[in-house]
């Protein structure tokens, strides 16, 4: 899955429209955004650029929307510039129905192949925010719709109601010390009882931050402070070791490793150059034999 979170921000149109089409040559299918990217990095604290540039690059490739499978996600639009996540829109009802309307609009499309509850929201009832999801399945506006940064206990709650059939959570090779804050607070981690979850139910498992902001092979992007103890040392060291056996990249080693698993877990992989963008492609091709993994897997 192509991560275009910085699209039509840090990465202009021209490198966006460039970036897609190699995605698509390579024969990449599906585009994950959401309606808040990227506020953070737009003068005005508002999202909405990523949706806006992949539209815009879907009304200059005819033929292109039959070709790609669409992703976004909505609750987590700020209601305030100045506060940012502290006031994201939310899951109500009606929010629900107002963000669809604004991402389609900006994608230009009739619908998405999956729509997403960006964060959890204890403030509206969990019924509520249910129902609007499957109302957007029942009205065709979208294909499927799925649960991200949601504990799954919760996500079990309302999956009847609901009708999310995937789930998306921060997950990677390294795994931060249990119970250290990250430094983005609206991230959910996958664990052991999430994987069980997913591959005992049948959602499908998507996983953002798989290779921690280039943590694995920048040494201008230093992992950050939750993950600092023995464990992380110990599998970096065998990742560097089969990645240099199999003559692969640390990140198409943890590409892969993600892939193979039970559940296959599915990488949202950002890419800022052409180059980079073949680098984490070419992880598809990438196969763990079973001892490689034994390896990887048996380092804690």
């Amino acid at each position: 899955m192509l991560g275009a979170m910085v699209f039509g921000t840090r990465i202009g149109e021209a490198e966006s429209f460039a970036l897609l089409d190699r995605f698509v040559e390579l024969g990449g299918r599906w585009i994950d955004t959401a309606n808040n990217y990227a506020f953070w990095e737009h003068p005005s604290g508002l999202g909405g650029q990523s949706e806006q540039v992949i539209g815009r690059w879907l009304a200059a490739r005819p033929g292109m929307r039959e070709r790609v499978l669409i992703s976004t996600k909505g609750g987590a639009e700020p209601t305030d510039p100045a506060r940012g996540l502290e006031a994201m829109e939310g899951l109500s009802a009606p929010v629900v129905a107002e963000a669809v309307a604004g991402s389609l609009r900006r994608l230009g499309v009739d619908h998405v192949d999956l729509y997403w509850a960006h964060v959890e929201d204890r403030s509206v009832p969990l019924a509520e925010t249910a129902g609007a999801f499957r109302r957007l399945t029942e009205q065709g506006l979208a294909r499927r719709v799925g649960a991200s940064n949601t504990p799954a206990w919760r996500v079990e709650q309302g999956r009847a109601a609901a009708g999310w059939s995937a789930l998306q959570l921060r997950h990677s090779y390294v795994q931060p010390r249990p119970g250290a804050a990250l430094e983005s607070w609206s991230h959910r981690q996958v664990f052991p009882e999430t994987l069980d979850y997913a591959r005992t139910c049948g959602l499908d498992l998507w996983a953002y931050s798989t290779l921690i902001n280039g943590g694995y092979g920048r040494a201008d992007r230093p992992l950050e402070e939750a993950y600092d103890h023995p464990g992380t040392t110990r599998r970096l060291g065998v990742l560097a070791e089969v990645a240099d056996e199999l003559g692969a990249t640390r990140n198409q080693v943890v590409l892969a490793w993600l892939l193979g698993g039970d559940p296959a877990v599915w990488p949202i992989v950002g890419a800022s150059t052409p180059g980079r963008l073949d680098e984490v492609m070419a992880a598809r091709d990438l196969k763990l034999d079973p001892e490689l993994r034994r390896r990887l897997d048996s380092v804690s």
